[in-house]
């Protein structure tokens, strides 16, 4: 029912009108006197619209459509529905009495107006009343008139040159407007004797613009609004549609509009508003035996994006799926007679997985293919045509020489042929599966040791040069075919390892990341915990035999969980440009003791010399007693062809497992129960669920066995996760292990129960996902500096503990910078301790600027925020010297913090009484222009006062407003006898040697008071 004014009668006392006003909705807002959205509209944080019958608020500068970015951390704010437009019948309420409160008349009587609003329908409001007093002598009250400004004409990025038409108007509603007055800046630039006019304005140059419409009425009363236009650089060529943050590559007209929509979201269906990408693997084709998982079993209308696994580096540093035309090459030369559904598509020139994935695709245009290159075991080597490893180096070898010098020639080969192999077989882009760039020693794959640890202080470097010469290749055959090449990759997501790869600065080159979310837990150490916890517990066995929870530094921060490297991540990207790994596999344990139903307790292999390569190296690095035969299905073998224990299972397998199903494919599998008791059904697998993790898991009481999995309800919960926190959406390794209920059978098998449990959620939510880099409560000042900045010299694998790189900053502006204040967001990966590095030759000032920590010091659970804010002063605190930083000059900070972070971002530059963001990051911004006074006041040696001390000049003098400081190795600040210090504007004098606050204690005289 549309809301209308219920009652419309006066009551006659001193020739003033009561009016009462009902409205049907509690939450319904009053439309009225905001404007209503229109296409190319620029806004800023605070302005108000109505559309589509709601009304919204801005919560930073955009010009995207309030109705589709209104969610969690996007560009609007709902408000609610304009009362004008309500779904369903309510009772009325009575939101409007009037006259107000304590209104006076005149004749010397009190009246009391009790009022009960009834709607068309009958239903009746709760009864408002309000008192008013009558006396002699009242004037009747002047309403102030009500002024708009629209615009008739506004280009959708207004740039220097572009013209803005202005509707400017004024009503009033006891009397008529008389006069218009639009100032731009407060300067007065339009005005008109009327109650409405246009104006148009040409835009000058870079920057804000304010404008004020003023309008006067007949009795001299006004009334204002104010819109702000912002005045842009004109967009490259080419980026329209460029997802924020995206790297470009120069001089290419991307076509990202074949991929991305007008606001930088992939465009995937109407039914997909978020990312379901599926690895769909070579090896289970049904050569060996054992049940296909072909390109016709993917459930094509739920998923949006298929990875392919794997191709791999060849010896000439090129992508292969080895000999294409070799009979039986899965992937382009094999059949499958009698499949329904496998039928070949005689369009293409080779058979195999690749033709049907094209001839798939014809059908659902809307999924992407990629190319995913490399993996676990191809990382460094591939497999040969008998099947054996060949230990040819691969990434390591084709990006690094031996020295650790970048490998160019290398990277250029596998860059060209990484376009040729996609043009040739109809994928849409890489997906580089590089396990690890990590610099921390032995990481990744056992047998690439040899090769990777001798590479290790050059790996990230040559990585980043991968990365960006894979990206612009991709872009520069993307232009030629009309298209956009995706390029990502899978990520770790433990902090141990990240915290080997510097701050991940090749992210920039990504479409997306796909963090490996899982093998949180495995055997490979005894550490019985879950394969991929969402958030963290505090129970962590690992974290706390390495101190993590009890060392201080750490703040409580458990690492090897989903959240944290959620958090990792939005450092460098939007959240729309991270995806959730999800394992559609487990990791299991026998002969586990202690813990709670084996959760968190100890599954060490009894005779430690017997440890898979790799493993069991240290005193504390006892490897892990993996589960085997019934539960390890997908077991792989090692060199010699034995069983590898893991308790690794399909999620089908362990679904008939949980259910007591003893089922009918265990012999295809290669297990023997006549013969081998380990594969035998034996005890029950019980399940049991860790709501904080958000985990499940199953525990054979008779057998000891442990096994992490996942469900339904853990499914569904990492999905709502990845909704309410605007990520683009999940990646799950693989296809072939999700799961239906077979009822013929009476058990259950390949299926896919959890990829459409993923599918409904996010097409019912009918939220889009985040688009917006960096944090969203940053406010954007209103210049730039060209300041660029650079992070460099990280020390290698565990050397780098606490994390000691040295950032350096280069002056490209032609302000004088020195002694200024740099802040900048970091993401809550790390702890909120940010330091000078011990072994700097000076110690610039430190802070933190905003702490994003949980208040319950830990993040167990999840973190509450996503950003801490950091600053750097460019002031010597060890004599209160200011930092030089003029035009052309470079400053480097060796910097300290405790655990791996992406980015910084959102960097501003605070001197003389102004702050400016840096040019790279907001290049729409105008130039800035030099500030006139000095603000003074940051902690750590900016100088303050006028005039001297005893001879000593004020300036001179540093001022410490903020005790206690810290020194380079985190104690307190001290003075010696005979300093002088500013603090709270009285200079105090050490007598001796003292870290106390000046003016607490009799370790200080008063020289003056300011």
């Amino acid at each position: 029912m549309s809301s209308h004014k219920l009652i419309k009668n006066a009551f006659k006392l001193s020739a003033l009108s009561l009016g009462l006003y009902g409205f049907t909705a509690k939450a319904a807002i009053d439309c009225s006197n905001l404007e209503v959205w229109q296409q190319g509209q620029t806004h800023v944080g605070g302005d108000q619209v109505q559309a589509q019958g709601s009304a919204y608020e801005a919560k930073w500068w955009t010009q995207t459509n309030p109705v589709e970015t209104s969610g969690v951390d996007q560009e609007w704010r709902l408000l609610g529905a304009c009362d004008s437009v309500v779904s369903e019948n309510q009772a009325p309420q009575i939101s409007s009495l009037t006259p107000v409160e304590g209104s006076l008349f005149t004749r010397g009587d009190s009246v009391v107006i009790n009022a009960v609003a009834t709607d068309d329908l009958g239903l009746t409001s709760t009864a408002v009343a309000h008192s008013v007093s009558v006396s002699d002598d009242v004037e009747p009250v002047n309403q102030a008139p009500v002024a708009s400004i629209e615009f008739s004409s506004l280009p959708s990025q207004v740039t220097v040159g572009d013209s803005v038409v202005f509707a400017l108007s004024g009503t009033d509603s006891d009397g008529q407007v008389t006069a218009l007055s639009l100032t731009e800046n407060s300067t007065e630039v339009h005005q008109a004797s009327a109650a409405s006019s246009s104006y148009t304005w040409q835009a000058p140059a870079l920057g804000q613009f304010s404008f004020t419409l003023t309008v006067t009425d007949n009795e001299g009363a006004t009334g204002t609004q104010s819109k702000v236009v912002n005045v842009v650089e004109a967009t490259e060529p080419g980026s329209d549609c460029k997802p924020q943050g995206l790297y470009q590559t120069p001089g290419v007209n991307t076509p990202y509009c074949s991929v991305y929509d007008e606001n930088g979201r992939e465009k995937m269906g109407a039914d997909h508003p978020r990312r379901v990408i599926g690895y769909f693997t070579s090896w289970r084709n049904g050569a060996n035996g054992q049940p296909s998982y072909l390109v016709n079993d993917i459930p094509w209308d739920k998923i949006t994006h298929i990875n392919y696994a794997f191709a791999h580096v060849d010896g000439n540093n090129k992508v292969s799926i080895g000999d294409p035309n070799a009979v039986g090459n899965p992937a382009t030369n094999m059949t499958w007679p009698g499949v329904t559904g496998a039928e070949m598509d005689p369009s293409f020139s080779y058979t195999g997985h690749f033709n049907l994935l094209n001839k798939f695709k014809k059908q659902h245009p809307d999924v992407k293919t990629l190319i995913s290159v490399g993996g676990w075991a191809e990382t460094g080597g591939y497999f040969g045509e008998d099947g054996t490893r060949v230990n040819s180096g691969g990434f390591y070898t084709m990006t690094t020489n031996a020295d650790g010098s970048v490998n160019q020639a290398g990277i250029d080969a596998f860059a060209k042929s990484a376009v040729e192999f996609i043009e040739t077989y109809g994928f849409d882009g890489v997906d580089i599966d590089y396990e690890y760039p990590s610099s921390m020693n032995d990481s990744g794959h056992p047998d690439d040791f040899p090769i990777s640890n001798a590479r290790r202080a050059g790996l990230n470097a040559s990585y980043r040069v991968l990365m960006q010469k894979l990206r612009e290749e991709l872009d520069i055959a993307g232009e030629k075919a009309g298209k956009h090449y995706l390029l990502t990759i899978a990520s770790p997501s433990s902090g141990y390892l990240l915290r080997g790869m510097e701050t991940f600065q090749s992210v920039k080159y990504l479409d997306y990341v796909n963090i490996m979310s899982y093998d949180l837990h495995g055997a490979w150490n005894s550490h019985v915990g879950h394969n991929a916890a969402l958030f963290d517990t505090g129970l962590d066995s690992e974290l706390a035999q390495w101190g993590v929870y009890t060392t201080a530094e750490f703040e409580g921060i458990g690492y090897l969980n989903t959240d944290w490297a959620v958090r990792y991540f939005r450092g460098a990207v939007s959240a729309g440009r991270i995806n959730i790994g999800i394992p559609y596999y487990t990791r299991g344990f026998k002969d586990v003791s202690g813990g709670t139903n084996g959760l968190w307790g100890q599954a060490a292999l009894p005779d430690q010399s017997k440890c898979a390569k790799g493993t069991g190296v240290g005193e504390k690095n006892q490897c892990g007693n993996g589960a085997l035969g019934i539960d390890n299905l997908w077991h792989d073998k090692n060199d010699v062809g034995e069983e590898m224990p893991a308790g690794s299972n399909p999620l089908w397998h362990a679904k008939n497992l949980e259910n007591g199903i003893n089922p009918s494919y265990l012999e295809i599998y290669g297990l023997t129960p006549e013969t081998d008791a380990d594969d035998v059904l034996t005890g029950t697998y019980t399940r049991f669920y860790d709501d904080v993790a958000v985990a499940p898991w199953l525990w054979n009481a008779e057998k000891k066995v442990f096994l992490s999995i996942e469900d339904e309800q853990s499914m569904a919960t990492k999905v709502d996760y990845v909704i309410n926190n605007g990520l683009g959406g999940i990646m799950f390794w693989e296809l072939a292990g999700d799961y239906d209920y077979d009822s013929a059978k009476g058990e259950y098998f390949m299926g896919s129960s959890l990829t459409t449990l993923a599918y409904d959620k996010f097409n019912q939510s009918g939220v889009a996902y985040n688009t917006h880099q960096g944090n969203v409560d940053f406010t954007i000042p209103s210049e730039a500096v060209d300041v660029s900045f650079t992070v460099k010299d990280f020390p290698i694998g565990d050397d780098n503990y606490p994390i000691s790189p040295t950032f350096a900053f280069t002056n490209n502006s032609g302000i004088d910078l020195s002694g200024a204040k740099i802040s900048f967001d970091v993401p809550v990966s790390t702890s909120a301790i940010f330091k000078s590095n011990w072994n700097a030759q000076e110690k610039l000032g430190m802070a933190v600027e905003a702490n994003g920590s949980n208040a319950a010091g830990d993040n167990i659970g999840g973190f509450e925020n996503e950003f801490h804010r950091f600053s750097i002063t460019l002031v010597n605190e060890w004599g209160g010297i200011e930092k030089s930083f003029n035009t052309g000059e470079t400053v480097e900070a060796q910097v300290m913090y405790y655990m791996p972070i992406t980015g910084p971002s959102n960097f501003t530059i605070e001197k003389n009484g102004k702050t400016y963001a840096f040019k790279y990051e907001y290049p729409m911004l105008p130039d800035g222009t030099a500030g006139s006074g000095d603000t003074g006041g940051d902690t750590g040696g900016d100088t303050g006062g006028e005039g001297s001390c005893n001879g000593v000049d004020v300036a001179s003098i540093p001022v410490y407003p903020n005790w206690p400081q810290t020194d380079w190795a985190g104690n307190p600040s001290h003075a010696v006898g005979g300093d002088l210090m500013n603090h709270n504007n009285v200079i105090y004098e050490a007598k001796w040697w003292t870290s106390t606050e000046p003016g607490t204690s009799a370790d200080w005289t008063v020289s003056c008071t300011l």
